[in-house]
């Protein structure tokens, strides 16, 4: 998983006063989620427009072609990395990094100290990358579009195969610099995926989620290499699989060049502004209509434009929606704001005033801490239930289960989590998650079979809710001016801290002596300590804010009541 992904909207509009301006816009600047560290001007995006694939000139089935391989690059090629629970045991029997034990150790599934250690730190690397490579891939996303990022992601990920491929055949010790570039090749390929919904702008949102559910059915790829490998080691070796898998960047690299569009769907912002032209029906004057004498001739000319602008506003409208739908749409909008508590807190303030507040320390902390535990426990599954269960069998199990319960439990939670993010206040949403890794880091604690297997059952549901929530945390309290900006630095911030889990792998080895219980204790008090702290400041915060606003609209409402009327105004 990873800190970009969402289920919810992917643009959206600030709660700030309107830019003066001359612009032809008559509503808010509406602006699509950016990574990018330095966004363009506001109306950059506008101004860019004639760049942008219009959807309405491109036929449905051709439109739904796009969504169907964007779909399934980012299911084959996104977040392999995160599947390293089932390519763990694959590479320790093919005796990666055993040259680091000290010690004679027997063929099997365990793995000696050193070896497991780099084994994480291979993760690990991957893991870090898939979240900091967010920033640069986002500004060469906003830069140069989608095409140009997924042409690099076609080449990283292919490199990225070939010296995996090689590390396994003994020629070269590249295993972590090639799990760094499939983690980056994966990022060039996911984050440009979300402007495929633009394709259907009426469906943007089940787009994304389905954007989203791919990138969790990315980490079984390699769950059905390990099964393979298990029916036939010679046939289906480390080294034949990372050969053929570099068919999946040469096929997507195809389908750029042949089925994607070239430039980038049109923006709903942009799709507005066309509406709005076309709704004109100034549009149909035209100063040279002077130079012509002819009347019949003239109302012809009008006419002819007249028919084309409707016919535009037309076929804008079959992929855009009607006044009635953007009408319902906007509402439901509104509600989402509404239902969030918190929307607006913070929009319309420089990114370095914001990083200041506790909102942004707070979520900062809570993250940190959240991603530490998550990867360490990704990365230890199978040996955390190994000690505490003292059944190499029974681990084995759990960390089937893991292996299976990981890409499923993130695809068919996917919408719920839609769910809870729109109708859920922002309050409740940080106590949901607060309760839900208190609870896991419990039964993690705890040495029994049952709670093992509910451990993996909250943590595959928790993870995507947790990553998903904090980018909506961070539109509906930061904005979408600030967000590359502010978000950004959660992402690299947390990213960086999480080399910490190379040092929780070394106590756990060393000072514990393979005991995972005193690491999970700990996390799950520090992670329900930071959360008790964030949800009581936010709902605290919260409940300040919308006073202070009633409270400014109460004094607005009175100054613009005649004095006469006040008697009325105290009595409503």
């Amino acid at each position: 998983m990873s800190l970009v992904q969402r289920v919810s909207p992917i643009d959206g509009v600030d709660n700030v006063d309107a830019v003066d301006t001359e612009s032809i816009l008559s509503i808010p600047i509406r602006r699509e989620i950016s990574y990018d560290v330095l966004p363009p001007p506001p109306l950059q995006e506008l101004l860019d427009v004639k760049h942008a694939t219009p959807a309405y000139r491109v036929s449905t089935a051709k439109r739904l072609a796009q969504v169907i391989v964007t779909l399934l690059a980012c299911w084959f090629a996104s977040g392999i990395v995160f599947g390293f629970a089932a390519l763990k045991p694959v590479m320790i029997n093919e005796g990666v990094y055993r040259n680091l034990c000290t010690e004679e150790w027997p063929d099997g599934s365990n793995a000696c100290r050193a070896q497991d250690l780099r084994l994480n730190l291979f993760f690990m690397v991957g893991s870090i990358t898939a979240n900091v490579s967010a920033l640069p891939v986002g500004t060469i996303l906003d830069r140069y579009g989608s095409r140009s990022c997924g042409l690099i992601g076609c080449a990283v990920l292919a490199v990225g195969s070939l010296l995996m491929a090689f590390s396994f055949s003994g020629r070269v010790d590249g295993y972590i610099a090639a799990n760094f570039l499939l983690a980056l090749g994966g990022t060039f390929v996911f984050l440009p995926s979300f402007r495929i919904a633009n394709a259907f702008p009426k469906y943007n949102g089940t787009i994304v989620a389905l954007v989203t559910g791919a990138f969790d059915a990315s980490a079984a790829v390699y769950l059905f290499y390990r099964l393979a490998y298990e029916q036939d080691q010679e046939g289906f070796s480390p080294q034949r699989f990372f050969f053929a898998y570099l068919v999946v960047p040469a096929l997507i690299f195809v389908a750029i060049l042949t089925i994607m569009p070239a430039h980038d769907y049109q923006t709903t912002q942009q799709l507005q502004v066309k509406v709005e032209q076309v709704e004109d029906v100034t549009q149909d004057i035209h100063d040279s209509d002077d130079e012509i004498e002819s009347n019949s001739e003239l109302w012809q000319v009008r006419t002819d434009r007249a028919r084309h602008r409707k016919d535009q506003l037309r076929k804008i409208n079959q992929v855009f929606g009607d006044k009635t739908e953007r009408k319902q749409r906007q509402e439901w909008e509104e509600e989402r704001h509404e239902a969030s508590r918190v929307w607006g807190v913070l929009h319309g303030l420089p990114a370095h005033e914001q990083v200041m507040t506790p909102w942004f320390i707070l979520i900062l902390l809570m993250t940190v801490l959240q991603m530490l535990r998550m990867n360490y426990f990704i990365a230890t599954v199978r040996s955390q239930y190994e000690y505490m269960l003292h059944s190499g069998l029974q681990a084995d199990r759990i960390n089937e289960f893991f292996d299976v319960a990981l890409p499923v439990g993130g695809v068919l939670f996917t919408p719920v989590i839609g769910l809870l993010l729109d109708n859920l206040s922002v309050p409740a949403t940080l106590a949901m998650i607060v309760l839900l890794t208190t609870v896991t880091g419990i039964l993690n604690s705890i040495p029994v079979v049952w709670t093992g297997y509910l451990t993996v059952i909250l943590f595959v549901l928790l993870r995507p809710y947790y990553y998903s929530a904090m980018s909506d945390y961070a539109t509906k309290v930061f904005g979408f001016a600030t967000f590359g900006r502010v978000y950004g630095t959660i992402i690299c911030f947390s990213g960086f801290v999480n080399f910490a889990q190379y040092g929780l792998d070394y106590l756990t080895h060393g000072p514990f002596r393979g005991n995972p219980i005193p690491i999970n204790a700990s996390l799950a008090t520090a992670g329900l300590i930071i959360g008790v702290a964030l949800v009581t400041f936010v709902y605290v915060a919260e409940r300040r804010w919308r006073e202070e606003k009633q409270a400014e609209c109460d004094e607005e409402r009175q100054r613009l009541i005649p004095e006469e009327d006040e008697a009325v105004s105290d009595d409503c």
